[in-house]
């Protein structure tokens, strides 16, 4: 992943050459050059390209990495409060707990708004079993509650469900 210097390396380079295709549609309109219209389009298209790689270049791009997470997909978000990731059933409380700590620093966006009057993001980690053929069962294995309001929740609170995982089916190894 490319990081924040990189886009701000980019972003000069698109600048001068903004400014070469900007130079060259005014000479194209000083000697009525018959591309002179298109080179306004492509001076045009090269501001939105250097004000893009701009933002790119002020905003990290990174998520966060919490030891002992694993994988998951989100499979559910309201892009307000609420959210749904999926884990495989051959995960432990302890991977449940970090997988949701990364999650809940991971979906935090300035842009939720919450609905249910308290400002909590609330993101349920769940996974699916199989006990019979053709028979699918969703099982929640633990929330976290977050803060809408600020990236630095200190009242973050996780709550795994340890008798769920009983209901999970024992690994071969």
């Amino acid at each position: 992943m490319l990081t924040t210097a990189e886009f701000l390396q980019y972003t000069q380079w698109s600048g001068i050459a903004t400014l070469v295709f900007a130079a060259l549609a005014i000479l194209a309109f000083l000697f009525k050059w018959g591309i002179r219209f298109r080179l306004v389009g492509t001076t045009g298209f090269m501001l939105v390209l250097t004000a893009g790689l701009f933002a790119l270049s002020i905003v990290p791009l990174s998520r966060t990495v919490i030891p002992g997470a694993v994988r998951y997909t989100l499979v559910y978000d309201n892009g307000s409060n609420q959210a749904v990731i999926a884990t495989s059933p051959q995960i432990s409380p302890d991977e449940v707990e970090a997988t949701l700590l990364q999650a809940a620093s991971n979906l935090y966006s300035f842009g939720r708004g919450g609905r249910n009057g308290d400002n909590q993001l609330i993101i349920r980690a769940r996974t699916i079993i199989h006990p019979e053929p053709g028979l699918s069962i969703p099982v929640y294995l633990g929330e976290a509650r977050r803060s809408l309001v600020s990236r630095e929740d200190q009242n973050l609170s996780v709550e795994i469900y340890p008798e769920k995982f009983a209901q999970l089916p024992k690994s071969d190894a």
